[in-house]
C-alpha cells in the first residue's frame, strides 16, 4: 500500500475516533445509582449555577466592616507650647553701696514677707542721722527763739521766715539720713523661695549689684501663644490643662488669666497667661509645658472612626449603611482626638458607618456586615453534607461498571 493511502486511512481513524468520543460525553444517558440522580426518588440536583441555591439575581452582598456613631463628650480644645512662670520674681539689689555685714537666710529656704535677707554696714549712716538729729535740735531752738522775738517785735518778720526754713531743712536732713540708714537692710518684699546668693559676708557691693533671687512659686504662671485665628476663642477664665515632659503622666488645672492685647506682629500670634496651683512645689519656673486650653464644652458630641472618612477635595464624605445598601453622605466634621473625629452634621446618633471596604462598594451597592453571617455560612455546609449511611455514587469507569474478563 502507497503512502497516500496509509496517511488517508490514518486521518479517517483519528476523525472517528473524534467523532466517538464526542458522542460519548453528551449524548450518553446517565449511569443509574442507587437511590441516584434521575432516578425514582433521587435527590434533588445540587445546588450551583442556574440551580434553586444560586441567587436570585444580581451580585452578592460586599463585606464590609462598620462602626455606628457614638455620643461621647469632646469639649473644643486648643493645643499650645508654653514656659512655666514664677507668680512673682524679684533679684535682690541694693540702693547704696557698703560692705555686707550679714545673711541672714538659708539658701532655698521659704522666707515670709517683711523677712531680713542682707545687711550692710550701718555704721556711717548712722552717724549721718546722729548729725542730721543734732542739727533738728540746733534749728528748732532758734526757731523757737525767732518766734518769741518776732512777737515782741525785737527781729523782722523775715529773720523769723529763715528761722523756720532752717527747721524744715534740719527735719529733711534727719529723714534722708535715716533713709539712708535704712537701705542697709534688704528685706523680702514678698513670701516666697530664696534662691542662690552670689556674694559673701565682707564682700564690697556697689548700687545695683546681684544679690540673691527670690521667687514666689504658689501659684505659677504659664505663658504661650496661639494663632490670632484662635483669639475671638479664647476669654479670661477659661480652664486648661498642663503637662510637662518633666513629670510624665502627671496633669495640672489651671485658668486664664489675662490675655496681651499686642498681636505679635512678627510670628501673627497672641500671647496668653494662666495660672496653676503649686501647693507641693512641684513645678518650678522655666520648665516646658504643654498646655491643653478648652475653649467650649460640649458632651454630646458625635463622633465616627476617622477610617469612615472619604475626602474629597475640601468635602468629606461617608457610606452610611441603610436597609443593607450603601449611601453615599456627605458630612461636616469638627475636631479630631484619639483615632476619632467630631460629626458636626450629616449623620444623626446610632448611625451605621463603614468603617472598611470602601473601594469595594459604590452608592446604592448591596453590602453585609463581615462576620455578621459566619454561623450562617457553617450551618449551610452541614445540611448540604450526605445523611448518614447514603449510597456513595459510582463513577462510570469505576470498577463495578467493568464486566468480568473472560
Amino acid at each position: 500500500m502507497s503512502k497516500a493511502a496509509v496517511s488517508v486511512v490514518v486521518i479517517v481513524a483519528v476523525l472517528a475516533a473524534a467523532g466517538g468520543g464526542y458522542w460519548f460525553g453528551t449524548q450518553r444517558p446517565p449511569m443509574p445509582t442507587a437511590g441516584g440522580a434521575g432516578g425514582p426518588g433521587g435527590a434533588a440536583s445540587a445546588p450551583g449555577k442556574g440551580g434553586p441555591g444560586a441567587p436570585a439575581g444580581g451580585p452578592p452582598p460586599t463585606a464590609v466592616e462598620v462602626a455606628k456613631v457614638a455620643t461621647v463628650p469632646m469639649p473644643q480644645t486648643i493645643t499650645a507650647v508654653g514656659s512655666l512662670r514664677s507668680d512673682e520674681s524679684v533679684t535682690l539689689r541694693p540702693e547704696t553701696a557698703g560692705r555686707i555685714s550679714a545673711i541672714t537666710f538659708q539658701e532655698g529656704q521659704r522666707v515670709a514677707k517683711g523677712a531680713p535677707l542682707v545687711k550692710l554696714d550701718p555704721a556711717i549712716p548712722q552717724a549721718e542721722v546722729q548729725q542730721a538729729k543734732a542739727n533738728l535740735t540746733l534749728a528748732r531752738a532758734k526757731f523757737d527763739r525767732a518766734v518769741d522775738l518776732a512777737k515782741r517785735s525785737f527781729i523782722s518778720g523775715q529773720a523769723r521766715d529763715e528761722a523756720e526754713n532752717n527747721l524744715k531743712v534740719a527735719e529733711a536732713a534727719l529723714q534722708l539720713a535715716e533713709a539712708k540708714l535704712a537701705k542697709t537692710e534688704l528685706k523680702a518684699p514678698f513670701a516666697g523661695i530664696i534662691g542662690l546668693r552670689s556674694v559673701s559676708i565682707g564682700d564690697y557691693v556697689k548700687e545695683g549689684a546681684d544679690l540673691v533671687n527670690l521667687e514666689a512659686i504658689d501659684p505659677l504662671k504659664v505663658d504661650f501663644r496661639v494663632p490670632e485665628t484662635y483669639l475671638r476663642q479664647v476669654q479670661v477664665g477659661q480652664s486648661l490643662e498642663v503637662t510637662l515632659d518633666a513629670l510624665p503622666g502627671s496633669t495640672f488645672d489651671g485658668k486664664v488669666v489675662a490675655v496681651n492685647p499686642l498681636v505679635d506682629a512678627a510670628g501673627r500670634s497672641v500671647v496668653i497667661r494662666a495660672q496653676v496651683r503649686n501647693q507641693d512645689t512641684t513645678l518650678r519656673p522655666g520648665m516646658f509645658a504643654r498646655v491643653r486650653l478648652i475653649t467650649r464644652q460640649q458632651a454630646d458630641a458625635l463622633v465616627v472612626p476617622e477610617q469612615a472618612l472619604m475626602p474629597q477635595g475640601n468635602e468629606q464624605y461617608v457610606f452610611k449603611v441603610v436597609d443593607g445598601k450603601v449611601v453615599r453622605t456627605k458630612v461636616e466634621t469638627g475636631q479630631r482626638r484619639d483615632g476619632r473625629v467630631e460629626v458636626v452634621s450629616g449623620l444623626a446618633p446610632g448611625d451605621t458607618v463603614v468603617t472598611a471596604g470602601h473601594l469595594k462598594v459604590r452608592d446604592g451597592s448591596a453590602v453585609r456586615v463581615a462576620g455578621a453571617d459566619a454561623g450562617k455560612g457553617r450551618e449551610a455546609t452541614a445540611a448540604d453534607a450526605p445523611p448518614a449511611g447514603a449510597a456513595t455514587p459510582v463513577k462510570a469507569d469505576g470498577p463495578s461498571s467493568r464486566a468480568p474478563k473472560s
